[in-house]
């Protein structure tokens, strides 16, 4: 039978109150009777109940992450980092999906919202003004997604993809495609070709697609036909699906194409050949926007902050094949 709190605060020798208030509001109990508090509670194996914690306080000690597509293999590491994380600052994280339509993910955020003491969007689709409405609801922090007033964590690819145009720079490639699977608001294609156009490389841009294996099945066959000797992806995930394709029409890689992807996921060290890719760290990324979330819920102004990207050349890529 699991004990009481008037089991743990008669072995403590304090009051029941003073037991909850040891595990509601610990700042307001001397630290020698928190200790002894919680030392009786130890020995008599009592754990509080979160949910009439939960009702005291008005604090659920969770935290919300919504993502675009967890099915991507970008994500799970991150939500693992997170996790971790989280459990450093005394959260639990609840993950929730929206598939990258506005529609769903207004209704994962009305599902979780009364669950979580801050929320976590991942490239969100909705409005600015919906956002900021959001913002004066609950503690909320933005990736990849630029709101006036809500803290951002931003994922920067501007080094990972200087980087890339200098590798296939440096292999004499001078033309390349790039799939693009970003809202054309994101500007990933323009800064892409204003970053390869500054290293002597035309870009042919196709799509936007959704970022998915089968857009790098259906992309390959017509960035060959484009006489592309190089294709960038929008994701490792889109890369995959290239190489699957190129395979598959007998287009050998790198001898005849290279590729690049983008994330460095599990994959990317594994497909045959090893995937060429602009890495970013998913633990780097969890610490911040944990802690960012964190510092908003517990009422600091945090700053956004910024992750940076870094090329990871791999047997994917090589020299340009000379044409005739």
């Amino acid at each position: 039978m699991a004990a009481t709190v008037r089991e743990v605060a008669q072995l403590a020798g304090v009051s029941p109150s003073t037991v909850s208030r040891v595990f509601t509001a610990p700042d307001q109990v001397q630290e020698a009777t928190r200790q002894r508090v919680t030392d009786a509670a130890r020995q008599l194996g009592y754990r509080p109940d979160p949910a009439a914690r939960t009702l005291r306080s008005g604090r659920t000690e969770s935290l919300g992450l919504v993502v675009p597509d967890i099915a991507n293999p970008f994500f799970p590491p991150i939500v693992k980092a997170m996790q971790a994380r989280a459990r450093n600052h005394g959260y639990t994280l609840l993950v929730a999906d929206c598939d990258e339509r506005e529609s769903d993910e207004l209704e994962t955020i009305d599902a979780i919202v009364k669950k979580v003491d801050g929320l976590v969007l991942w490239a969100s689709t909705l409005s600015d003004g919906r956002l900021q409405e959001l913002a004066r609801e609950i503690p909320l922090v933005l990736v990849n997604r630029q709101v006036k007033g809500i803290p951002e964590l931003h994922i920067s690819l501007t080094s990972g993809i200087s980087q890339a145009a200098e590798h296939l720079r440096a292999l004499g490639h001078t033309s390349c495609v790039f799939v693009n699977c970003s809202r054309p608001e994101h500007l990933r294609g323009k800064s892409i070709r204003e970053t390869f156009d500054a290293q002597g490389l035309s870009v042919v841009e196709l799509g936007p697609y959704e970022p998915r294996f089968e857009t790098g099945l259906h992309a390959a066959t017509l960035a060959v036909a484009n006489g592309a000797t190089a294709i960038l992806a929008h994701n490792d995930l889109v890369a995959i699906g290239i190489l699957h394709q190129l395979a598959h029409s007998g287009v050998d890689v790198p001898g005849q194409v290279s590729v690049i992807g983008i994330d460095d996921t599990l994959l990317a060290a594994m497909s045959i050949p090893a995937l060429t890719t602009i890495r970013i760290s998913p633990q780097t990324v969890a610490t911040h926007a944990t802690d960012l979330i964190v510092e908003t819920i517990n009422g600091s102004e945090p700053q956004s902050a910024e992750v940076g990207s870094r090329l990871i050349p791999r047997a994917s890529t090589g020299p340009a094949p000379h044409r005739a």
